[in-house]
């Protein structure tokens, strides 16, 4: 369908306007909005395995991902009101640790789980360690992202843990860090369940969590 065609287009040329006016369009036209958002996350999945083969780059990431945050709220919230559900493989809480206000990175990952099929729910940035076993509990998440670019930061990651723990919550999520500030050594230091450096091995990672290949 043209409408679905320009929303893919959209995605693939990093246009925001675009996306968001091809988005309300497919709504207007009674087109199922999990049928557009499919379209959405095929072409940013895309762009994902462009970018992992090294045949598009960090900016080409950071475009995509604009272009459908700019249309996901439009197309959620007609499945909403419809009363679907997109399905999902899981459900992850993402956001970059206090004291840190660094973005990119965090939200690359999570517009890229959302194209592999996740239920994201990104707090932002300069996030308490509270507010995500906060978001843990009311969304029964399966899985924790946490990014620090900073090493100032990176203690905030094991509060997280020890706050999950305190709350009883630990061992029915899987704990996954990121960041400048973070290597292997640290995230098992800190009881971490698994460290990725870049975007799609932190997507592979999140499937293997949940126990898809």
């Amino acid at each position: 369908m043209q409408t679905l065609a320009g929303l893919a287009q959209a995605i693939n040329e990093y246009d925001a306007a675009a996306a968001e006016k091809h988005a309300r369009q497919a709504v207007e036209e009674g087109i199922d909005p999990v049928e557009a958002f499919a379209a959405m996350t095929a072409a940013i999945k895309g762009i994902g395995d462009d970018f992992e083969a090294g045949t598009r780059w960090l900016p080409d990431l950071i475009g995509a991902a604009g272009a459908m945050q700019a249309a996901s709220p439009v197309l959620e919230e007609a499945i909403k009101s419809c009363g679907g559900k997109k399905a999902a493989l899981g459900t992850v809480v993402a956001g970059t640790v206090q004291g840190d206000i660094h973005s990119i990175g965090i939200e690359i990952v999570c517009t890229l789980l959302v194209a592999a099929g996740f239920d994201v729910h990104y707090l932002g940035i300069d996030i308490p360690a509270e507010k995500f076993v906060e978001a843990v509990r009311e969304t029964n998440a399966d899985i924790v992202a946490l990014s620090a670019l900073l090493t100032v930061t990176s203690a905030e990651d094991k509060k997280v843990i020890r706050l999950l723990t305190d709350a009883g919550l630990r061992e029915q999520v899987k704990v996954m860090v990121g960041g400048g500030a973070i290597n292997a050594d640290f995230a098992a230091r800190i009881g971490a369940d698994g460290y990725e450096p870049a975007a799609p091995g932190a997507v592979d990672l999140a499937r293997s969590f949940v126990g898809v290949a």
